[in-house]
């Protein structure tokens, strides 16, 4: 008997146990169509997943802190600034008010930015949360955090853990599926939508904007589908004969992820091709067919930026058809929203105008199109940045206006299934420096995200390299938002 044969997998494989046949049965009775870790009722079926890489100004959208523009100019508060930690301040700032006005809108009367005004046409769908904080002060690791429940890399990203847990509502769909616009990935890459220690079947499988939509589902030149079919078998054939000699589980995931690229060649061109939409939703959306953003190729997106850019306007139509056709989890990510004051094209008045214009419209059109076509019942959005921006501006001797990053306080909302309507939670200090009621931290968020779609946080782990991990990380801490849910 050989070394080999000795390890813990082959002893399981010669027991009859086999991984790669166990997994083949559940895929083949479609096992992994069950919703294995629902605990209760949920209230949410799918989640679209908004977030704005960067990390928007709170106090020149969703805050409004009339102080604030009042003292614009004056040298912060030494409480502001000494025994505290930024990315970049290194001398004591001063205070920067917003540039811009806020109204109030909607029966609820809830003050956003006039930056925002098709947003503000749907605030009595909204839940609106200003008492958000979190641990990290960087843009990596802040992702990595409210993504995937750590701040390092090789966590596994909240659509995957739900993907794992609940599974797909269309077999022949992906259970997570992501979208990108800005003309950068995040800071923290693909990481913050991979499976990290999950299956590797369960991560976020990227559909791109041009060319083919996800990579490798098309067959190649010369080969036909009947063609593809026989291929598939053979490698099949082969890997499962590899599975249940060496027992590796990531091989069944292998095969899972080749099947389901064969069924997604029928599904995904006709979810992805926008053509088949009517004219007037298009026009709702600003979504334009085909349309590739100058910012894909520029050396640096943000100096092209036009608010008619329309590709996240295509993404959130994207988004609309791939939870109708039962998509679990779709995440969308839109890079350039790090306003520092560098430069122009980092500037609030320069760079925030436009990106305001590039997710306005799109946005309350998403909310406007799920509601009426009965899906708002059971989505659930959520748009956010990594972090907050301080009350103080980063440089002083610049002629451009720009924040620097702040974990302690910043705002997020939410819209749809299982969160209260037209409703405002928590506040901040009368600066907007920090949290001054209603505390709500990155991990509470993760739980009540799990909660709305019926799986208990605390009890939702997978066993890795000793220890249960949670997408809530070890603490008993996190705690669901009860006062936002419906």
């Amino acid at each position: 008997m050989t070394i080999d044969n000795l390890k813990r997998r082959h002893f399981i494989k010669n027991s009859g146990l086999s991984l790669g046949a166990m997994a083949l049965g559940m895929m083949n009775a479609n096992a992994e169509e069950k919703a294995h870790y629902l605990t209760h009722n949920p209230k949410v079926k799918s989640v679209i997943y908004l977030h704005m890489a960067g990390s928007p100004s709170q106090l020149d959208l969703f805050d409004p802190k009339p102080t604030l523009k009042r003292l614009n100019g004056t040298l912060c508060p030494k409480e502001l600034f000494e025994g505290k930690r930024f990315a970049f301040i290194k001398q004591r700032p001063t205070l920067l008010g917003s540039p811009f006005d806020f109204k109030k809108y909607g029966e609820c009367g809830m003050e956003m930015s006039s930056l925002l005004p098709n947003l503000g046409s749907v605030a009595d769908e909204l839940c609106l949360i200003r008492s958000m904080n979190t641990d990290q002060f960087n843009h990596a690791p802040a992702q990595l955090l409210l993504h995937t429940g750590k701040p390092q890399f090789g966590g596994a990203s909240m659509g995957a853990w739900v993907n794992y847990g609940l599974g797909t509502m269309n077999k022949d769909l992906p259970g997570y599926v992501v979208l990108t616009s800005g003309g950068k990935f995040p800071s923290s890459g693909k990481s913050v939508w991979g499976s990290g220690f999950l299956p590797s079947k369960y991560q976020g499988v990227h559909c791109r904007s041009k060319g083919d939509p996800i990579l490798y589902v098309s067959n190649p030149d010369g080969l036909n589908k009947k063609g593809r079919r026989n291929t598939l078998d053979t490698l099949n054939t082969l890997n499962r004969k590899h599975a249940s000699r060496v027992g590796d589980p990531e091989i069944d995931s292998r095969i899972a992820q080749y099947e389901l690229a064969y069924r997604m060649q029928s599904a995904v061109p006709d979810i992805v091709d926008l053509k088949t939409e009517p004219q007037h939703i298009l026009d709702m959306y600003g979504a334009k067919p085909g349309f590739v953003s100058a910012a894909d190729s520029a050396k640096d997106p943000r100096d092209v930026y036009k608010a008619n850019d329309a590709a996240f306007a295509n993404n959130c139509l994207l988004a609309r058809k791939m939870v109708e056709s039962g998509v679990r989890f779709v995440h969308l990510f839109d890079w350039g929203w790090d306003h520092h004051g560098n430069s122009k094209g980092e500037s609030l008045e320069h760079s925030l105008v436009p990106k305001c214009g590039q997710i306005d419209r799109p946005i309350s059109a998403l909310i406007k199109d799920l509601k009426q076509r009965g899906l708002l019942d059971s989505t659930l959005i959520v748009c956010s940045g990594e972090f907050g921006r301080t009350p103080m501006s980063q440089r002083n001797d610049r002629e451009w206006h720009g924040r620097d990053h702040q974990p302690d306080a910043f705002s997020i909302w939410m819209a749809g299934a299982g969160v209260k309507k037209g409703h405002v939670h928590g506040s901040t200090t009368e600066l907007g420096n920090d949290v001054a009621t209603g505390k709500v931290h990155v991990n509470d968020l993760q739980a009540t995200i799990l909660h709305l779609m019926g799986i208990e946080p605390h009890k939702f782990s997978y066993s890795f390299q000793g220890l249960d991990q949670r997408l809530i990380g070890p603490s008993e801490h996190p705690k669901v938002i009860k006062e936002i849910l419906s």
